[in-house]
């Protein structure tokens, strides 16, 4: 269902995951990787999405590269540089716009990923919803003007995540709201940080991932048209 591309960002070009949907007549959905690079979970999801009748981009942050051991994953997080992750990613935005013709694109991210679409959300105006799954942000020159989101806001997270704990995912919540945002946080019990991941069985929850999957469905649906 999906193919390797490459499409422009801001006068170079990048590589990443599109899956097209059958009815070629739905909107866009960006979708970011977690600290593994553009694994196949990663494509996985974009191929889901495009089931749904969503075109989904993946944009290969890491361009090529992949890691199995987290000591490697952390070291390319933290050598992610922001302004190219942030051309590659608005990029992204602008391709799914031209292919599905919308100027309403979605936001998908987990983990890094989760961190890096409300930088994304808060730079580009195009994203008018925004799904981060246990999103963190460890890189302290990245932190979102969250003031400037104009996406509607449906968050993921888990209950046991010390990157992202429940206490830190309230407090985000209350300064979001208090901003205006339209938001909705979501804190699955008994689950770990990653429980989406389905190939990794040592952290995935289905039972959690299944509802956290449907409302993402919905919301997408609801708030692009």
């Amino acid at each position: 269902m999906g193919e390797m591309i490459e499409f422009r960002t801001n006068g170079s070009v990048t590589p990443g995951y599109l899956a097209t949907p059958l009815t070629e007549d739905g909107p866009g959905v960006v979708v970011i990787q977690e600290w593994w690079g553009l694994v196949d979970h990663i494509k996985d999801v974009c191929d889901r999405l495009a089931a749904s009748g969503f075109y989904a981009l993946a944009p290969d942050l890491y361009k090529g590269k992949v890691s199995t051991e987290p000591d490697e994953a952390a070291k390319e997080m933290m050598a992610l540089r922001m302004d190219e992750a942030s051309k590659d990613m608005s990029g992204a935005v602008e391709e799914l716009s031209m292919r599905t013709g919308k100027d309403q694109v979605g936001v998908v991210g987990f983990c890094m990923g989760g961190g890096l679409a409300y930088v994304l959300a808060a730079s580009n105006p195009k994203v008018k919803a925004l799904v981060p799954f246990y999103g963190v942000i460890p890189w302290p020159d990245a932190m979102p003007d969250y003031s400037k989101i104009v996406a509607a806001i449906q968050g993921h997270y888990a209950e046991k995540d010390d990157f992202a704990s429940p206490k830190v995912v309230r407090e985000l919540e209350e300064k979001l709201k208090d901003l205006g945002k339209s938001v909705e946080f979501y804190i699955y019990p008994g689950t770990e940080h990653a429980f989406f991941n389905d190939v990794r069985p040592e952290v995935y929850d289905a039972s959690a991932s299944i509802q956290a999957w449907d409302r993402t469905l919905e919301f997408f649906k609801e708030h692009l048209s």
